[in-house]
């Protein structure tokens, strides 16, 4: 708390401390000490481990089978997304109380910007970041870690540094010293598959990086290069943003037994794209890339993407543009689950998306708006596309 620059940062990164569980352990109290995991299934994953469990290394979206070999005496318990919902939206409400500006990433995470602020609480933004910490263990049972620096990228990566209960502090002078020593992976952005092929050309560190001109790194990885070289540097011009609108709209299934045939796959890929097209509809928007999720038998998860040469929200267009991604996965590998989504959402109609299409699609788009209408008068089940149905399914 000696940090030179600890009364004049005033972007911060706000994360509750193994959330679902804390929100256990407050409703508890007998568990306080005890090892606790939510999740389940027989084929469920972690959703939260508390420290306890952290300690036997049990972590989050580890298989629950491997969770209860590390961490035998674990309590498990079933997530109740209603409960957490409801202790996010009061730890939200506290921090609307010091800032305007705040942009939440999750139900228990969020940027704040606090900017401006001191005069309006009689102190620094670093000192009133340590009271609303202190209120939110107060009034909702629960702690957070607070990372403060001088932009979003640096701020996040601060509030995992001492987790649980921490304050980091992450200033100007030291930003170019710190993320040297780093590796790639700390980049926002940079995935595995990211640091494999960053490995592939002898750079494991950040500092590598920024020894680097921005056209090599452009001329190697694209646009990820010209992230690669700001982020290396430090370099963050995203503004804490309080606009809550979804940034995906996506849905996921897990199957119960894993799946390698590719034509049950795409029949499970149909209703999950409608689901997406039936809130894109409802929300107004569309979204300009298509992303498909797998995830193996060894739980390794797959995502690939392509971007649309205008947004949809068609759940044809959807499925579409999803299939050929699959078939290029679905060669022979099982997988235990499957998801679609749609990214990069901007307002817009489902009928005026009809109005940039050839004569075909606009033609199997009109088609697609009359059967919502149809269900929206009869029910989901008045109408069924054939892809849906299994080939030993029988009708009568």
């Amino acid at each position: 708390m000696r940090h030179p620059e600890l009364h004049t940062l005033s972007i911060a990164h706000i994360d509750c401390d193994a959330f679902y569980a804390a929100v256990e352990k407050r409703d508890r109290p007998e568990l306080a000490d005890k090892p606790v995991i939510v999740g389940g299934g027989t084929r469920g994953v972690v959703s939260t481990a508390c420290y306890v469990a952290r300690i036997h290394g049990v972590k989050s979206a580890m298989p629950m089978f491997k969770a209860l070999k590390l961490c035998p005496d674990a309590v498990v318990i079933r997530p109740d997304m209603a409960k957490y919902s409801e202790a996010g939206h009061q730890v939200r409400a506290l921090m609307l109380e010091v800032t305007p500006l705040v942009e939440p990433l999750s139900i228990d995470e969020a940027f704040l910007d606090l900017t401006g602020t001191q005069r309006l609480h009689g102190m620094s933004p670093a000192m009133t970041l340590a009271r609303l910490i202190g209120r939110i263990q107060q009034q909702e049972g629960i702690t957070g870690s607070v990372g403060l620096s001088h932009h979003k990228f640096l701020a996040k990566l601060a509030s995992d540094l001492e987790k649980p209960r921490g304050f980091s502090v992450l200033g100007r002078a030291e930003t170019l010293r710190f993320l040297a020593g780093k590796p790639v992976g700390f980049i926002w952005g940079v995935g595995k598959a990211m640091q494999e092929d960053l490995a592939k050309d002898g750079i494991t560190m950040i500092g590598q990086l920024q020894a680097m001109e921005k056209a090599e790194l452009m001329r190697r990885y694209g646009s990820m290069g010209a992230r690669l070289y700001h982020l290396s540097r430090g370099e963050d011009r995203r503004i804490v943003s309080t606009d809550d609108q979804a940034k995906s709209i996506s849905a996921e299934t897990t199957f119960d037994s894993d799946i390698r045939d590719v034509a049950e796959l795409e029949r499970l890929l149909w209703p999950l794209a409608e689901r997406v097209s039936r809130r894109a509809k409802a929300d107004g928007v569309a979204g300009h890339t298509v992303v498909l999720k797998l995830k193996t038998a060894d739980f390794r998860i797959r995502t690939r993407n392509v971007t649309l040469a205008d947004p949809t929200a068609l759940a044809a267009r959807i499925y579409e543009a999803a299939r050929p991604l699959l078939r290029r996965e679905a060669v022979g590998t099982a997988f235990r689950l499957i998801g679609v989504g749609i990214s990069g959402l901007t307002a817009a109609s489902a009928t005026q998306e009809t109005e940039t299409l050839d004569l075909t699609a606009a033609t199997q788009a009109k088609a697609e708006l009359a059967v919502d209408r149809i269900r929206d008068k009869f029910g989901r089940a008045a109408v069924a596309r054939g892809i849906g149905f299994r080939q030993d399914d029988e009708s009568e």
